[in-house]
């Protein structure tokens, strides 16, 4: 991430007249009005995607979740996609769609994630929608039940043994196919990261064999298959080969330096949305959880100018999708789960006040209190379209150093709706909080 010069440079008039539109054109968020329009707002799309400035923020996850679950429960939207791996995500998919060899708790499907930073999906948060997403769909018919489901790319040879091992069970010889396509991986045991090292020295890569996976099993259509199996079974199939297709370009991506894995992976991700709203049907809505470097379109950003795009631009791009409302969030201060560093363990870290002349700090200047804005509620020439920081958190996070967590950001041009919280605090992960002592009432949200 790049860091931009101190906001605090900026003219006085600038920043003032910003604070202005920020505190007139915004509403109060517990203001019941206010939550009407913005669920109306967000009902006619067809994809609604929900940002968050942080991974590991609590009242993200718990502000997803309510208008998530309003959204599938009044307005049919078909399913939830998160920034997770497919094969993880799909054993909560089997949970709240009651599959016969699903896990029998929230708790225990969300085992399956076992990927550092594994607080992401594994938290309190999450269980507590999980589980009302399963009570959801207790009363609705097979074709009817709303589910959920992984966009990202990492599991290159988690992916490759669920593909094996539904094989296993419909066409054995397939199975043996596959196998010895993906034997090619063997030198590697499970490490993606040592198979995408050893490509720097000897670049010998296994991306036919994976190609040749994937076009032999979308060649045999729907000939694989039991007649009772679920409809997501076979689609999980074909999705397991797509990922490990594109898992070996991802990490194929990272040590070559004409491609950029983050493209690899958020067009992935966008044709994965692509294909689960096919899959749901000509009429079919999504809702996507990501975070805001993902959600928020990469054109508003200086991620344009370094060549990356995310999958918030790419929808609205693309003539596949229609209607698609990207929803950012950020807040001024409070906590939150990170990292010093990539694979180090999980802690709580304070987040402090925000930069002055960001957008965030805008935003506490104008009032402060929980705020809603809609975009196409400005001016053509409203101050809050001036380029700020706008603050990022990853999961390797360092308070002490904020100057590089500011994104350059045309705010009302990366989000049709930002979502400003005053004071926000840590996400509870499992395993930081094996049981519930201490975790907040979490459910339902204020329904």
């Amino acid at each position: 991430m790049i860091a931009i010069r101190d906001d605090a440079s900026r003219p006085a008039a600038t920043t003032d007249a910003a604070i202005a539109d920020a505190r007139s054109m915004t509403d109060e968020l517990d203001d019941p009005t206010a939550l009407t329009d913005l669920r109306e707002h967000l009902a006619d799309s067809q994809v609604v995607m929900f940002g968050e400035a942080s991974h590991g923020t609590s009242e993200y996850y718990q502000w997803r979740s309510r208008l998530s679950a309003q959204l599938l429960r009044e307005h049919e939207f078909d399913f939830v996609a998160v920034e997770g791996d497919w094969t993880d995500c799909f054993a909560v998919n089997r949970y709240v769609k009651g599959f016969a060899d699903a896990a029998l708790e929230a708790r225990d499907a969300l085992s399956a994630f076992e990927r550092w930073p594994t607080w992401l999906w594994a938290n309190w948060e999450v269980l507590e929608f999980v589980d009302w997403l399963a009570s959801h769909n207790e009363t609705r018919g097979t074709g009817e039940m709303a589910g959920f489901y992984g966009l990202d790319v990492y599991s290159l040879f988690e992916s490759m043994q669920a593909l094996i091992d539904y094989l296993e069970g419909v066409d054995p010889d397939a199975a043996t196919e596959a196998r010895e396509a993906y034997r090619c991986f063997e030198p590697y045991g499970d490490d993606a990261r040592a198979y995408a090292r050893s490509i720097r020295f000897a670049p010998e890569s296994c991306e036919d064999e994976v190609v040749e996976v994937l076009s032999r099993l979308t060649e045999n259509g729907s000939e694989d298959g039991d007649e009772g199996d679920h409809p997501d079974e076979r689609f999980s199939a074909e999705q397991n080969a797509l990922v490990a297709k594109n898992a070996e370009a991802y990490y194929r991506a990272m040590v070559d330096g004409d491609t950029d894995s983050w493209n690899v992976r958020d067009r992935h991700m966008t044709d994965t949305l692509s294909r689960l709203l096919a899959h749901h049907g000509s009429d079919a809505r999504g809702i996507v959880w990501a975070h805001n470097t993902h959600v928020g379109d990469a054109r508003a950003t200086d991620m344009e100018r370094r060549g990356r795009h995310n999958i918030g631009q790419l929808a609205r791009e693309r003539s596949d999708f229609a209607d698609v409302t990207l929803v950012g969030f950020g807040s001024h201060r409070g906590s939150v789960v990170a990292a010093e560093s990539w694979d180090a363990p999980m802690e709580r870290l304070p987040v402090p006040p925000a930069k002055t002349g960001s957008y965030e700090d805008v935003f506490h200047r104008a009032g402060g209190g929980d705020r809603v804005l809609v975009s196409d509620e400005l001016g053509a020439n409203s101050p809050l379209a001036t380029e700020r920081g706008h603050r990022a958190i990853g999961v390797v996070y360092d308070p002490d150093r904020e100057d590089g967590n500011y994104v350059p950001t045309v705010l009302p041009e990366r989000y049709d709706v930002f979502v400003y919280l005053e004071e926000t605090s840590a996400l509870h992960p499992l395993e930081m909080h094996a049981e519930r002592e201490g975790v907040p009432e979490l459910y339902p949200w204020g329904f």
